[in-house]
Order: C-alpha cells, then sequence, then structure tokens
C-alpha cells in the first residue's frame, strides 16, 4: 500500500530533461518533458492557453518568461457560464457511465446463489464468471490504447456503451452457462474501454481529485442500487429477467453519451468545455518517439499502481460477490441476505464522498493505510463474532473504509503522468488491476469448494494487508 508515497519518484522521463509543473492539490512535482510538448510554436499567439497545472500560484509560468505566459494566458477557451455548466454535464455523463459500471458488480453477489442453483454448478464453476469477466478486462483495457488511437475519446466510450447492452441481450435468456460467461466476458470488455475513457478524461480536469471521489461515488450507488433489485429477481422464476432491466439502464446510457459528447474527440469536447489542453493529445501522441505501448511501458508507476489496484479490486469484488453465500452458509442468513451487499456498496459510495475532506487533511498516503488497516480490523469481526447483524455492520462499514481507495489511485495517476498518456496508462492499469478482481473472486470460488466458504474472510484480509 505504499504506492502512492513512491510513485512519483519512480517515474521514467521521456526525455533526459523535466520541467517542474505546480499541481493544484499537491506540492511540485516532475513530470517527463515530452518532445516538441512545450514547444515555442504551441505557446504562442492569441489563440494559446496554458493549462492551470502550468501556472504557479503566483501567476508565474514555470519554464517561460513572463511575456510568454502573459501572451498566451488569453483565448477562446476562457471559462464562461456556459463552459463550466458544459463541464458538469460531461462529468456527470461520465459519472452515470460508472453508475452502470457500478450497477453491473452489484448485481453479481445476490445472483451467484440462484445461478449455482439453475446450473446446478460448484463454487468453483460459477467462479469461472469472474475469469470470463477478467479475460473480457484485459482485452479491453490493452485494445484501449488502439480503439483510441483509430477511433477517439467520442466514439470508443459510446462503442463500449453499446457493447454492455449486448452483452445484458444475450444473459436476459438465461443461455447455457458457457455463453453466459462470455457474455460475462463481453460485458467486462465494455466496462474496461468506458471505465479508461472516463477516468483518463476527468483526471486530466482541475480539481481532478474531487470530481473522481463523486465520479466513483456515483460508481457506488449504482453498486448499492442494483442488489436491491437483484435479491428481489434472485427469489422469481424468471430471475435472468433481471438483465433486460440492466439492459434498459446500458441503452439509457448509450443515449445520454451520444447527446452529450456527440462521438466527437477528448480534445474537442475538452475544448467546448474550457478545459482545451496547451497541446492536443493527437498532437502530444505524434510529438513522443516510438510506439505508444513502449512510452506507458517504460513508466515505472504505472505498473507500482496497476499492482496496488489488482490487490484493492481483488478485495473489493471478493466481498461484493461472495459475501451473500457467506452470510447465508455460515451466519444462516435468509435470502434476503442479499441486501447485504447493498450494504457493502452503499458504504463504498458514501465513503467515496464524505471521506474527501479526510483525505485532504491527511493526505493521500496516510489515508490509505489509515482505511486499510481498520478495514482489516472490520473483517476479524466478520470473520471471528458469529453474529449475522455485526457481521452485516461491518460489511458496511469495511464498504467506507475501501471507497476513497480507488479515487485516490485514480487521481495520483492524473497526477504524475503527462497527458498524452493518461487514458491509455489507466487503460493498461485497468486491464493488469482488475484482474484481481477475476483472481481473487475466483481463488475464493476454488477455497470454497475445498475448505467451506468461511475461508473468504482469511483470503480478504491477506489481500487487504498487501
Amino acid at each position: 500500500m505504499d504506492i502512492i508515497h513512491t510513485t512519483e519518484s519512480q517515474i521514467t522521463a521521456s526525455e533526459p530533461t523535466a520541467t517542474k509543473l505546480k499541481a493544484s492539490d499537491a506540492d511540485a512535482i516532475e513530470l517527463p518533458e515530452l518532445r516538441n510538448d512545450l514547444s515555442m510554436s504551441h505557446r504562442t499567439g492569441p489563440n494559446a492557453k496554458l493549462q492551470p497545472q502550468e501556472i504557479g500560484a503566483s501567476g508565474g509560468n514555470s519554464g517561460a518568461s513572463p511575456a510568454e505566459a502573459t501572451e498566451a494566458a488569453p483565448g477562446p477557451h476562457a471559462e464562461t457560464k456556459k463552459s463550466r455548466w458544459l463541464s458538469r454535464v460531461q462529468v456527470s455523463t461520465l459519472s452515470m457511465t460508472l453508475f452502470v459500471a457500478g450497477w453491473n458488480d452489484g448485481c453479481t453477489g445476490p445472483m451467484l446463489p440462484r445461478i449455482q442453483q439453475v446450473y446446478n454448478i460448484s463454487y468453483a464453476v460459477v467462479s469461472l464468471l469472474f475469469i470470463a469477466g477478467c479475460v473480457g478486462i484485459v482485452a479491453g483495457g490493452l485494445s484501449n490504447v488502439y480503439l483510441t488511437a483509430k477511433l477517439g475519446f467520442g466514439k470508443v466510450i459510446v462503442l463500449g456503451a453499446i457493447l454492455q447492452v449486448i452483452g445484458y441481450s444475450i444473459q436476459a435468456p438465461a443461455p447455457p452457462f458457457p455463453v453466459f460467461a462470455c457474455a460475462n466476458g463481453l460485458i467486462g470488455f465494455a466496462i474496461a474501454v468506458q471505465d479508461a475513457q472516463a477516468n483518463g478524461y476527468v483526471a486530466g480536469l482541475k480539481d481532478s481529485a474531487a470530481r473522481l471521489g463523486i465520479m466513483h461515488c456515483i460508481y457506488g450507488v449504482g453498486a448499492f442500487a442494483s442488489p436491491l433489485l437483484a435479491t428481489q429477481f434472485a427469489q422469481l422464476r424468471r430471475w435472468s429477467f433481471l438483465y433486460l432491466v440492466s439492459m434498459g439502464v446500458g441503452i439509457l446510457n448509450v443515449i445520454v453519451l451520444i447527446a452529450v459528447f456527440r462521438l466527437k474527440g477528448q480534445d474537442e469536447c475538452l475544448a467546448a468545455a474550457g478545459d482545451a489542453l496547451v497541446q492536443s493529445r493527437e498532437e502530444q501522441l505524434s510529438s513522443t518517439h516510438g510506439n505508444t505501448y513502449n512510452q506507458i511501458f517504460r513508466q515505472r508507476a504505472v505498473h507500482l499502481i496497476a499492482l496496488f489496484i489488482l490487490a484493492y479490486c481483488g478485495v473489493e469484488v471478493a466481498i461484493g460477490g461472495w459475501t451473500v453465500t457467506y452470510i447465508i452458509d455460515v451466519r444462516g442468513g435468509g435470502p434476503s441476505a442479499g441486501y447485504i451487499s447493498s450494504g457493502f456498496f452503499g458504504g463504498l459510495a458514501v465513503g467515496r464522498v464524505a471521506l474527501l475532506w479526510l483525505n485532504k487533511k491527511l493526505g493521500h498516503r496516510v489515508a490509505v493505510f489509515t482505511y486499510t488497516a481498520l478495514a482489516m480490523v472490520l473483517e476479524l469481526i466478520i470473520w471471528f463474532v458469529p453474529s449475522l447483524i455485526s457481521g452485516a455492520v461491518a460489511v458496511s462499514l469495511v464498504g467506507v473504509l475501501l471507497g476513497p481507495i480507488y479515487p485516490i489511485a485514480m487521481s495520483e495517476t492524473g497526477r504524475i503522468l503527462p497527458n498524452s498518456l493518461l487514458t491509455e496508462s489507466i487503460g493498461w492499469i485497468t486491464a493488469f488491476g482488475w484482474t484481481g478482481a477475476a483472481a481473487v473472486p475466483f481463488l475464493a470460488g476454488l477455497l470454497a469448494q475445498e475448505k467451506g466458504i468461511w475461508s473468504l474472510q482469511p483470503l480478504c484480509v491477506i489481500f487487504t494487508s498487501l
């Protein structure tokens, strides 16, 4: 969990020199200076505009003369009332995309016992749903670099939303389990693409830490709402019709994405909202030498953050996916135990907003250590205290404590990586990190098959400690 502290000093620069930039919510940090990234041709002229990160608190320009700063500051993308409103609409739309992702993840826990019953499969076999989802997420994260270069932000995120709808349409008629699992892989691909685009877009904005916290809170709201409905559908004969509801939510997501972003590129959307970059992402990518994948893989910070996300996502999905089964089989809970999954994801949503002030007060590094330590204590309570009520409350509180961690990681990613590689890097972080979302729940299923579902809690304690 020491990733937040170490990343700044471990970035590999694309060029021998580095430029000091002033971040709005942190001390001065070093970012790689990409070739021609701050060239005079892009900095001067009446239409140039400097990013807030490039302008110090006193108004001076780091690495540029005062005359250049004065000349570059004005421009057609100056923030106006209309642009501020459009920026809020864009972030709200991307938050809805994460709502749909949360809705999908929240459905899994309450539906697992019913899926096992309907298909008459073991813990280990039903865990293949997580593996299929992982394959899709990895494929989506890795192909995100290529898709972004070929299609651009607006088209890629809409493509992901459409594929998610197709995945639900396959699951709705309750096909044979192998087909059902493959559809889960398609949904994983779709969510990975949308997640990378949404996080990459917002992480590059002003006040990204707060915006990411709110956006991921909406993810938690979606994951809170879906178990309330999934618990009811799990008791019905037409249990798979839950995915018709999910399909409807997904269609609404497609419509809103098209209406707001209109299939445009990221730079064009940012410019309309008054957040134009000094140099467009296309220009930045063309000015860098070497393959984009090589540019990403040379950033050691990317891999460290990915490892951090791997452990985090593994714990989150294992708790959200298997806790209902744990409560039913170990604590003797009834069919209504599915609501406990809502408690966990509701806590996740609350933590991502309610603890924003504490994150700022403690600092990201201390906050992460504090939250994970307290979460481990609560997981021990769930493990050793044989009480249904105390276990349910502890699960919700674990959600509150784990909630801020993912937005903190995304905020740090946006702070320490160059804009030219941000969306693509988040795609790789998503692909690699979310393998934990499959590996840990799958391992939990294998252990449950051999030792019993009680093994879930010690497994979660181990991965939380990482």
